[in-house]
C-alpha cells in the first residue's frame, strides 16, 4: 500500500474516449487512437476493482473523492456504476467518507439515472454551452443531430432530484461576444454552479495559431469583466462562478482550488480504461504515460519523480514577464497546455489567454482588495478601538451601490472565509 504525500484528484475514464456525441471542439475523442488495437470498450472489472482499492489506499484525506470522466461515462450503463459503488463500499475504511463526481453531456440521463445519482450523493458536471443556438453550434450527436433539448431534459431531471450540478460552459469565438445573454440564460434556468471554460485549440500547422472557433484572448477578458460586474451587483452568494470564486480565494489568503491557477500542477492525472496512468487530462500522449496501475500502485505513480517533475515544470518554466506581473498570485501562468505564445520581449512560454486573464484580474482587483480589507477587520478583536472604516448603513465597498448590511456583510462568501 502506498499513500500519496498530498491530496489529489484523478480523472478516471472507465470508457476511455467513447462518447455518443461528436462535439467539434472535443480534445479527447482522438485519444481513442491510442487504444485502437484493443476491443475492450470499458474498464474490465478486475482493473476497476484494483483502481478503486488503490485510490482509497492512496488518499491521504478523510474524504475520498472519485471523479468519473470520459468520453461519456454514462454510456457504460447504470449497472456499471452500481458496481462501482458496491466496490467502493467493499473497500471503504471505517470513519471515512467517499464522494463521487461524474462529468456528463446529460443526454442519456433519465429518472433511473437521477434517482441513483441522488441516492448515492453524486455531484454532476453537466456540459451546457448556453441557449439553444449557441449550444447546438458545436455540441452535436454523431449523426449531426442537435442535442440542446436532450441536455436540458437531463438538467431538469437533475434539478428535480436535488442533485448538485456544476454547469461547464465552453466559451467560443461565437459566444464570447454575448456575455450578457449567456449569463442571463444560466440565471434564468436556475444554475447555481457555473464554470466558464475558454476554448483554445492550437492549429496543427502553426504552434502559435489557434482555430477560428477559439476565443480571442482579449475578448475573453472583456467577457469575464462584463459577467463579473453583473455577478457582483446581484448574485454574490447566489451563483458560484468558478473563476470568480478562485479570484476571491486570494483575497482571503487561500490557495487556488483549480489546478490551472496553482503555482504547480500534476495533482489531476488520468487513469485510462486499461489502467494506464497519464500526467494530466490535457497530456494523454505516449510521452506522458508513466505506467499502469496493474504494475505500479497509484500512490507510487502520483509521487513518482517524473510526475513531480511534470508538476514543477509549470513554475520553473514561467516566463520572466509573468514573474513580475501584478496579477501573478491569482493567475500563476495559467494552464501549461495554453502556454505556447511568446512574451513581448520574445521569451517563449506565455499563456495564450494572458491578455484576457490580465484584463479580468486587474478589473476585479479593487473588489478583491475590499474583500481582503473587510476580512482582515473581521479577524480583529471586536473592541471600541478598532476602526472598521465602513458602517452597516454605509455604501458597500464592493461597489454594488447597496448598503453594506444588505450586501457583503451578510453574504455567505464572507461566512465561509
Amino acid at each position: 500500500m502506498a499513500k500519496a504525500s498530498r491530496d489529489f484528484q484523478v480523472f478516471v475514464k472507465p470508457g476511455g474516449s467513447a462518447c455518443n456525441l461528436s462535439c467539434d471542439y472535443c480534445y479527447y475523442l482522438s485519444k481513442g487512437a491510442l487504444y485502437a488495437e484493443t476491443e475492450v470498450v470499458r474498464m474490465p472489472s478486475d482493473i476497476l476493482e484494483s483502481y478503486i482499492r488503490q485510490h482509497i489506499e492512496a488518499s491521504p484525506t478523510e474524504v475520498i473523492r472519485f471523479s468519473w470522466h470520459g468520453g461519456e461515462p454514462t454510456i457504460l450503463g447504470l449497472e456499471y456504476f452500481r458496481h462501482i459503488v458496491a466496490l467502493q463500499r467493499k473497500y471503504q475504511p471505517h470513519g471515512r467518507r467517499i464522494i463521487n463526481g461524474i462529468q456528463t453531456n446529460g443526454t442519456l440521463l433519465d429518472e433511473n439515472w437521477c434517482r441513483f445519482l441522488a441516492e448515492e450523493h453524486f455531484t454532476v458536471g453537466l456540459s451546457l454551452d448556453g441557449p439553444e443556438d449557441i449550444h447546438d453550434l458545436h455540441r452535436r450527436a454523431k449523426g449531426g443531430q442537435q442535442t440542446y433539448d436532450r441536455v436540458m431534459r437531463g438538467f431538469d431531471l437533475l434539478q428535480i432530484h436535488g442533485i448538485q450540478t456544476d454547469i461547464l460552459c465552453v466559451v467560443t469565438a461565437q459566444s464570447v461576444r454575448q456575455p450578457e445573454r449567456l449569463y442571463q440564460f444560466f440565471k434564468r434556468i436556475g444554475a447555481e454552479h457555473l464554470s466558464l471554460l475558454p476554448l483554445v485549440l492550437q492549429q496543427p500547422q502553426s504552434p502559435i495559431a489557434v482555430s477560428p472557433d477559439s476565443v480571442p484572448a482579449e475578448e475573453f477578458g472583456g467577457f469575464l469583466c462584463t459577467i463579473f460586474d453583473e455577478w457582483k451587483r446581484r448574485d454574490i452568494g447566489q451563483i458560484k462562478v468558478e473563476i470568480f470564486e478562485e479570484a476571491t480565494r486570494t483575497a482571503f489568503g487561500l490557495k487556488p482550488a483549480v489546478c490551472i491557477f496553482r503555482p504547480t500542477c500534476g495533482d489531476v492525472p488520468v487513469i485510462e480504461r486499461n489502467g494506464d496512468f497519464y500526467s494530466c487530462d490535457h497530456f494523454v500522449d505516449k510521452e506522458y504515460r508513466l505506467g499502469n496501475i496493474r504494475e505500479n500502485h497509484l500512490g507510487e505513480l502520483l509521487d513518482s519523480p517524473v510526475q513531480q517533475a511534470f508538476g514543477m515544470a509549470k513554475e520553473k518554466t514561467l516566463p520572466h514577464y509573468c514573474q513580475f506581473c501584478e496579477v501573478r498570485l491569482i493567475c500563476n501562468g495559467g494552464c501549461p497546455k495554453d502556454r505556447f505564445i511568446v512574451t513581448p520581449d520574445g521569451e517563449p512560454g506565455l499563456n495564450y489567454l494572458c491578455a484576457g486573464f490580465k484584463r479580468f484580474f486587474t478589473h476585479c482587483k479593487p473588489f478583491l482588495d475590499s474583500l481582503s480589507f473587510l476580512q482582515h477587520n473581521r479577524s480583529q478583536p471586536q473592541t471600541e478601538s478598532v476602526d472598521y472604516k465602513v458602517g452597516r448603513n454605509n455604501p458597500c465597498p464592493c461597489g454594488s451601490g447597496r448598503k453594506y448590511k444588505k450586501c457583503c456583510l451578510g453574504k455567505r462568501l464572507f461566512d465561509e472565509a
